[in-house]
């Protein structure tokens, strides 16, 4: 009998974290990279940029190109990257980690939808506590237009929202919408896609898996698979949440003087009052979902494109990514 020392066991479970943490990382680098000119062409419709706000999601990336020419589609991409790393990386090895401890709760081990459920929002909360600055950093300086930017870069901006409302907790304005958001939409993501690639596997086992040799589940989705089941996970879980997204990045720029005739974007009470003046001045259609057809759009690669880059770093690394039960 071969026995293993508690220090080897530290040792292993300290390689898995590592792997896990550099493969969300991946993932998220690599969804976000993908959809970043959506990513901005979102954020300057829900907060109504006086420039765009009468117009569609196509048109608004035409005028984007031709007022700030191509790379301003990826205006707040570079804080995009510092924070996506960290937060996807946190979010997806918490997750594991919420898994494991969930086996020792009986009414959780004994039903697993609601056990993901609860692991993938509990990660969400986790990931978006940690890295909700830098979110509201990069909302800034995606809102701001090529000749009227008030912000230099990412430490201007933190020091202006410091200075000019109300210190650090500044920096933390919608934190509460999106809690209230990421709970719904971290779960629901991970539930979802867990229990598609299930339902995959357990119908199509032949058509959409393969056998992965590296790790001890067997059977593993192939990326077209993978894909498909990350973007109706993602489509799933935004559908419900997307009105409190939309209240956190109106709070998020709340603050935020630009120079035009609208002279200050300003929105002092709490989420709830936020949500009910955005209901009544545009409506659910133009205001609680404003910009949903291009979320739909970027939302179900993003999600795609970040679960199969997580599976497949994961099989990279020898980790197992079989039917997870």
């Amino acid at each position: 009998m071969v026995s293993t020392s508690g220090s080897e066991v530290t040792g292993n479970q300290a390689t898995i974290a590592v792997k896990t943490f550099i493969s969300g990382g991946l993932a998220g680098i690599c969804a976000k990279t993908a959809v970043a000119p959506l990513d901005r062409v979102k954020i300057l419709l829900q907060a109504h940029n006086q420039h765009y706000k009468h117009l569609g999601v196509f048109s608004t990336v035409r005028h984007v190109v031709s007022k700030e020419g191509f790379i301003g589609l990826y205006q707040g991409n570079g804080v995009q990257m510092l924070r996506i790393f960290p937060y996807a990386a946190i979010q997806f090895l918490s997750y594991e980690h919420f898994k494991k401890l969930a086996k020792h709760v009986p009414l959780l081990s004994h039903s697993p939808n609601i056990c993901k459920l609860i692991c993938g929002s509990l990660a969400g909360l986790t990931a978006v506590m940690i890295t909700y600055p830098l979110d509201m950093i990069r909302a800034r300086l995606a809102f701001q237009v090529k000749g009227e930017a008030i912000y230099d870069g990412i430490i201007h901006t933190i020091r202006s929202i410091r200075h000019l409302e109300g210190g650090t907790r500044g920096l933390y304005q919608g934190i509460v919408p999106t809690i209230l958001g990421m709970a719904p939409y971290a779960g629901l993501s991970f539930s979802s896609f867990e229990m598609l690639k299930n339902f995959a596997l357990d119908t199509f086992p032949d058509l959409l898996g393969k056998p992965c040799p590296q790790t001890t589940g067997g059977v593993v989705l192939i990326l077209p698979a993978k894909l498909v089941c990350g973007g109706l996970a993602g489509a799933i879980a935004q559908t419900i949440s997307y009105p409190l997204d939309v209240v956190r990045r109106k709070m998020q720029l709340s603050g935020m003087v630009v120079k035009q005739q609208e002279a200050v974007i300003h929105y002092p009470r709490g989420w709830l009052r936020v949500m009910v003046d955005v209901y009544q001045e545009n409506g659910i259609v133009r205001g609680l979902y404003r910009g949903m057809s291009i979320n739909y759009i970027r939302i179900m690669p993003t999600v795609a494109i970040s679960f199969a880059t997580y599976e497949s770093a994961k099989q990279a690394f020898g980790l197992d990514t079989g039917v997870d039960r």
